[in-house]
C-alpha cells in the first residue's frame, strides 16, 4: 500500500475503535436473533404475508428460506429512477429460481435536484437523506427479510439508503443502479447555451431545447455529478455486482446484471450460510477505498459531506483532514464533465470501473483486502461484464484505455493529485474541488461583494454590478439557516464574468453541486453565518483570499477588526412555511457541521 493511505487508514481505525466496537456490538446481537421470522407471533408472520401468492406463503413458513427486502426510491419524475419501474419484477423472479421470495418492503422518498436547483424546494433537498435513511429504517423493521436490495442512484438517495440500511447491518444489502442515460447533448454546448441565456443573448424556448437536448430520456443525467459519483463509490467499495455502475437502462446487459444481483445476495443471507453483513463490509478500509475512488475521478464535492455520515452510520468516524491527506497523494485518473468534456458512458467505454480499479489496486491506492458483496477481495472488481450467448460472464478490464483522453493508466495520469482541499483561515474552515478549474483560477484575491440570498446575485449580475475581479460571498445558506441547498444556479453567472477576463471566486456557506465547475468555490465554510460565523462579519469591499494552493480562506484585515464587528443578521422566520420547510424544523435546530456529516442522527457526538 501507499504509505499515505495506510497512515490515513491506521488513524481512522485509532479514531474510531470505540464507535466501530459498538456497532459491531450492535450487528452482533441482531444477528444472533436471526432469521427473524422465527421471532414473530403467528399473527405477525400471516400479516408480514397475507398478500403473497400461495407459494410464495408455503416459503415464507419455512425459516431456512431467504425473504428479500426490496427498498425502492421509484418514481416517475426523477429520469434516474424511473426504469425502476419494473425491476421488482426482476427481482422477484430472480428470487423464485433461488428458491426464496422477494418483497417490497418499502418506498423511500427521492427529489430530483435537477428539478428544485435554484427553486424553494431545494431547501428539503439536504434534509431528504435523513427522511430517506428513516424511511429505509421503517421499511426494513418489520423483521421478515433475510437480505435487502436497494434499489437508488441519486444525490442524497443512496446515502440516505446506505444509512438506513447500515441500521440493520447483520443482514446482506446490495445496491442495484438503473444506469444512466445515452450521451445528448454535449456538455461543452449546454454550458454555452446556458451562459448565453444568463447574459440574455438567447431566450427561455432556446434553453429549454438545449436542456431537453441533455437530459432526454430514461436513465442517469451523464455528467459526473452526485449521481454518478455515488455509483463509482458504491462499486469501489464493493456493494455492487462488478461493472454495474453505467451500464444503460433498458438493455439485456442491465437486467441480467440486477438479476445476478438478486441472487448473490440471496447466496450471502444466513438461510445460505452466509455470515458477512453490510455492516461487515463497510469497514474503515472500505470507506477509505471510496474517498480514494472519490479523489481520482474528482467527483462531487457533496461527498464532503454524505460519506462521513455513511461512515458514521457504520461506527467509522473520518473527517476532511482525512480527504485532504489523501488528495495530497492519490492521482487524478479521470475527465469527465464538470472537468472534461466527455459523460459517464464515454468513462465507461473507455475501460470504465474494473480498468480504474485495476490501476489504482496496482499503485496502492486502494486496499484489496475488503469484503464485498462477490467475497473477500477488491480485485473481484477489475472485470467487465457483458452477455455471452444470451449468459451474463464477465472478463478482464482491458490492457489498456480505450479513450486514455477520458481514462488514465496509473503511470500517466492527469495530475499527481486529487484536486479536493480543505480551507483554512479567519472566515472558516470550508473545501474546495479544483480538479475542475484552471491552474490560472486556483488563487483568488479580490474585494468581497456580499449576499444574503441566491437571488440578490442575479440581480446584481443583470444590473452590471459585478463587471469587475470580485469573490462574491453568499451566506446564511448552512443547514441550520434554510437547510443548505445547492447553489449550481449562480454557476452560469459567475462563468460569464470568468470569461469576460475577471478574477472571480466563491464563498459560501451553501453546497454546490456535483456539475458545477471552473469557478472557484470555497463551500460547506463553517461555523456558518447563521451561528455567528466569520461570514456574518464580511463587509463589501473587505480583502479577501481564496487560495487553493495553500488551503487559505481569510480575509485581511486584523482579527480584533473582523471580531469587533458585529455580525448581519437575517430574519428567517417569513420562510419557515411552504414547500415543506414547517416539516424539516428539527432538522436546522439539531444538523451537525458540514465536517460531521450535517446530520441529525450524531449530531456533536464525536
Amino acid at each position: 500500500m501507499h504509505p499515505s493511505i495506510q497512515k490515513v487508514t491506521q488513524r481512522i481505525v485509532e479514531r474510531s475503535r470505540p464507535t466501530r466496537s459498538a456497532y459491531l456490538e450492535r450487528m452482533a446481537d441482531l444477528k444472533q436473533r436471526s432469521p427473524q421470522r422465527s421471532a414473530l407471533s403467528c399473527g405477525n408472520l400471516a400479516h408480514g404475508m397475507a398478500a403473497c401468492s400461495q407459494g410464495d406463503k408455503d416459503t415464507l413458513k419455512f425459516m431456512n428460506k431467504a425473504n428479500v427486502a426490496i427498498v425502492t426510491a421509484y418514481n416517475e419524475m426523477l429520469s434516474a429512477h424511473q426504469p425502476y419501474e419494473t425491476f421488482p419484477d426482476v427481482i422477484r423472479k430472480a428470487a423464485h429460481g433461488m428458491g426464496a421470495v422477494a418483497q417490497v418492503a418499502g418506498g423511500t422518498p427521492a427529489m430530483c435536484d435537477g428539478v428544485t436547483q435554484g427553486q424553494p424546494g431545494m431547501e428539503l433537498s439536504l434534509v431528504s437523506r435523513d427522511t430517506i435513511a428513516m424511511s429505509t429504517a421503517v421499511a426494513l423493521s418489520h423483521n421478515m427479510f433475510d437480505a435487502t436490495v436497494l434499489l437508488g442512484i441519486c444525490d442524497k438517495i443512496v446515502p440516505g439508503l446506505l444509512i438506513g440500511a447500515l441500521s440493520f447491518g447483520h443482514l446482506p444489502a446490495i445496491l442495484i443502479p438503473a444506469g444512466p442515460m445515452r450521451t445528448g447533448l454535449p456538455n461543452k454546448e449546454k454550458q454555452r447555451v446556458r451562459q448565453l441565456y444568463a447574459e440574455g443573448k438567447i431566450g427561455r424556448e432556446e434553453l429549454l431545447d438545449a436542456e431537453s437536448r441533455s437530459y432526454h430520456s430514461p436513465g442517469t443525467c451523464t455528467f459526473y455529478g452526485t449521481a454518478n459519483s455515488n455509483q463509482l463509490l458504491v462499486e469501489v467499495m464493493g456493494l455492487h455486482v462488478p461493472g454495474a455502475a453505467f451500464v444503460n437502462p433498458g438493455t439485456a446487459l442491465r437486467e441480467a446484471l440486477t438479476q445476478a444481483a438478486t441472487e448473490q445476495v440471496i447466496r450471502l443471507s444466513s438461510t445460505h450460510g452466509g455470515t458477512v453483513g453490510l455492516g461487515d463490509m463497510v469497514d474503515e478500509k472500505a470507506i477509505v477505498n471510496g474517498l480514494v475512488a472519490l479523489l481520482a475521478t474528482g467527483g462531487s464535492t457533496n461527498h464532503t459531506i454524505h460519506w462521513i455520515a455513511i461512515a458514521r452510520a457504520a461506527g467509522v468516524i473520518i473527517d476532511w483532514d482525512d480527504y485532504s491527506e489523501l488528495s495530497a497523494v492519490v492521482p487524478s485518473m479521470t475527465r469527465i464533465y464538470p472537468n472534461g468534456q466527455e459523460d459517464v458512458n464515454a468513462f465507461h467505454d473507455a475501460g470504465g470501473t474494473p480498468f480504474l480499479i485495476r490501476e489504482l489496486l496496482s499503485g496502492g491506492y486502494l486496499h484489496n483486502d475488503v469484503r464485498t458483496v462477490m467475497g473477500y477481495g477488491l480485485d473481484q472488481y477489475t472485470r467487465m461484464p457483458q452477455i455471452d450467448d444470451g449468459r451474463l460472464t464477465w472478463s478482464p478490464a482491458v490492457a489498456k484505455s480505450a479513450r486514455p483522453e477520458v481514462l488514465a493508466s496509473i503511470s500517466e495520469p492527469f495530475a499527481p493529485n486529487g484536486g479536493l482541499k480543505v480551507l483554512d483561515g479567519n472566515l472558516g474552515r470550508g473545501v474546495i474541488k479544483v480538479s475542475a478549474v484552471a491552474k490560472a483560477h486556483h488563487v483568488i484575491k479580490a474585494p468581497a461583494v456580499v449576499f444574503n440570498d441566491q437571488d440578490e446575485l442575479k440581480a446584481a449580475f443583470e444590473a452590471g454590478n459585478l463587471d469587475r475581479d470580485c469573490i462574491v460571498v453568499v451566506r446564511f445558506q448552512g443547514p441550520r439557516a434554510n437547510g443548505m441547498p445547492e447553489l449550481h444556479k449562480l454557476t452560469p453567472y459567475l462563468g460569464v464574468l470568468q470569461d469576460r477576463g475577471y478574477k472571480v471566486g466563491l464563498v459560501t456557506d451553501g453546497r454546490m453541486s456535483g456539475a458545477s465547475g471552473k469557478v472557484p468555490a470555497a463551500i460547506h465554510v463553517y461555523p456558518e453565518a447563521l451561528d455567528g460565523g466569520p461570514l456574518a462579519r464580511v463587509q463589501n469591499g473587505d480583502p479577501l483570499v481564496l487560495d487553493a494552493l495553500n488551503g487559505v480562506l481569510r480575509v485581511e484585515l486584523p482579527d480584533h477588526e473582523l471580531s469587533a464587528r458585529s455580525p448581519a443578521r437575517v430574519d428567517h422566520s417569513g420562510s419557515e412555511f411552504g414547500y415543506g420547510r414547517e416539516l424539516f424544523g428539527w432538522f436546522r435546530r439539531a444538523a451537525s457541521t458540514p465536517e460531521e456529516g450535517a446530520s441529525v442522527f450524531w449530531a456533536h457526538d464525536a
